[in-house]
């Protein structure tokens, strides 16, 4: 059965090209958010086995997000998305309980080595 997979990235194009690899690779989108408010709503609904979740969102940020949706399942597996330069808030998300992150742009290889391992 393939993994279920919740995006959450507040560029539509961003979302589209994780969709596209993780497609590719046999993993189930089950939903997509463009903010932390919606992430946790869609994650509520979907019972994603895995988020990949940006930092930088409008309305709610990536690692509020994460830290409401480990409160809503202590064992959620998030993986957070940033763009080169953000290392405190990715040291902020490990810390919330992010499994892993990977940088954008992103890295097809890269991506599906970090959700595997997540996975697995």
């Amino acid at each position: 059965m393939a993994h279920k997979i919740l995006i959450v990235d507040d560029a539509a194009f961003m979302r589209m090209m994780i969709k596209d690899i993780l497609s590719k690779n046999g993993y189930e989108i089950v939903g997509e958010a463009a903010d932390g408010q919606q992430a946790i709503e869609k994650y509520k609904e979907s019972q994603p086995d895995l988020v990949t979740m940006d930092i930088t969102m409008p309305e709610m940020d990536g690692i509020t997000a994460l830290k409401e949706i480990k409160k809503i399942n202590p064992n959620a597996k998030v993986i957070m998305c940033s763009a080169m330069g953000q290392q405190a808030m990715v040291i902020d998300a490990i810390q919330a309980g992010a499994k892993d992150f990977i940088v954008k742009p992103f890295q097809a290889d890269r991506v599906i080595e970090a959700i595997s391992k997540t996975l697995s």
